[in-house]
């Protein structure tokens, strides 16, 4: 399967908007200007009803499809793929206050030293 952004209004806009986040993603690695990527995800957690059968030799492991919903968590994922580093973390909820600390957090904790090439790029 093929699969890819399908802009709502396929306008000249979002075709420079895209070809900019292309071309940083272009630019040479430079660890004093690093290119990190974020995204956020909702997930569901889900628990056991039945314990797994046992393994036995030469079987794959037997897990019930039965689940029981134990609410949902939100991801934020943070990664610089040029540094071959990646970073998770996960709330209870997903406000924006969630984020901003997630972005405080990526900025005071992980990138403390870094410096912006262009000044910051959100694209949403």
């Amino acid at each position: 399967m093929k699969t890819w952004c399908i802009p709502p209004k396929a306008d000249a806009e979002f075709v420079c908007r895209m070809e900019d986040v292309l071309a940083t993603y272009a630019l040479p690695y430079d660890p004093a200007i690093p290119v990190v990527c974020m995204d956020e995800a909702s997930k569901q957690l889900i628990g056991e009803v039945a314990p797994p059968l046992p393994t036995r030799p030469g079987q794959p492991k037997c897990v019930d499809y039965e689940f029981v919903r134990q609410g949902v968590c939100s991801e934020f994922i943070l990664c610089e793929p040029l540094a071959g580093w990646r970073h998770v973390k996960v709330t209870e909820r997903r406000t924006k206050k969630d984020w901003a600390e997630c972005i405080r957090e990526l900025v005071d904790a992980h990138y403390p030293r870094a410096r912006a090439r262009f000044g910051w790029c959100w694209t949403i």
